[in-house]
């Protein structure tokens, strides 16, 4: 596992408040503010959001990555751009996550979250898949990946079924959260599902969540199901391969001393 030293994690906490920001604001603004009524909110924040991603990318490959490590990096990012175009799109089938949620459980957090970002980031540029979404995506990727290095530290058939418990949850929270970040904009005002600036955090909750169950519950539960899957049937091996490939490069060895 790549060690992360004290300035890279605090750089990580302040993205992952910065990118929270991002994805719930309609539940928190302010009905008289003028981002409530706006429809550049979105952009505001994909302008916002890829700043804050190169300030903790910078901090972690400054202090967390050397060649190996980047190496391998380039390696995952590649495969994952690859097999990506081989589901994206078909009922909801995603045959990318179990890449990032095994690479993530070996190579540590601060790995797993420069591993969602340049994955997703390399796999819209394969499929012309750029836009106001992009960092959105990107972030919950990262977000998806981070999150399995964070595990408890099981192994055996006990981890196989963690990470495959893990896949299931992150890939709901993953569509749930890119709904979020355009759910505002993608209904017309006065519908049930449609959000209103003038209503309670709770209230626009609820209507995001009758919104997420009658637009993509079925796409997310597809994302979940094969990522599921996928853990279980390629992660004794994978895991076997990446660990073995850590230890060939000493990646667990290394040591992180802020200012140093």
């Amino acid at each position: 596992m790549i060690a992360i030293g004290r300035r890279s994690a605090v750089a990580l906490a302040v993205s992952g408040v910065i990118g929270l920001a991002a994805f719930t604001w309609p539940l928190f603004v302010a009905p008289s503010s003028d981002i409530a009524h706006a429809g550049d909110a979105p952009w505001t924040f994909a302008l916002l959001l890829p700043l804050v991603l190169a300030v903790v990318l910078a901090e972690l490959s400054e202090r967390g990555m050397d060649s190996k490590a980047i190496a391998m990096l380039g390696v995952l990012s590649a495969l994952g751009a690859a097999i990506r175009p081989l589901g994206a799109g078909t009922a909801g089938v995603e045959t990318i996550f179990f890449l990032m949620v095994l690479s993530g459980r070996v190579f540590g957090p601060g790995f797993g979250f420069v591993l969602g970002n340049t994955t997703l980031f390399a796999s819209a540029l394969l499929t012309g898949g750029v836009g106001p979404w992009l960092p959105y995506q990107m972030l919950g990727a990262a977000w998806v990946a981070l999150g399995a290095g964070l595990l408890p530290q099981w192994r055996g058939k006990a981890e196989i079924a963690l990470l495959a418990l893990y896949g299931v949850v992150s890939s709901l929270a993953y569509g749930f959260l890119l709904n979020l970040s355009f759910w505002p904009f993608a209904v017309g005002e006065g519908t049930s599902v449609s959000f209103d600036p003038n209503a309670s955090a709770g209230t626009n909750l609820l209507r995001l969540l009758a919104f997420t169950l009658a637009t993509s519950l079925g796409w997310d539960l597809g994302r979940a199901v094969t990522t599921a899957l996928l853990v279980v049937v390629t992660g004794p091996v994978l895991l076997r391969t990446l660990r073995r490939a850590s230890r060939k490069a000493s990646f667990t060895s290394a040591q992180i001393i802020d200012g140093k």
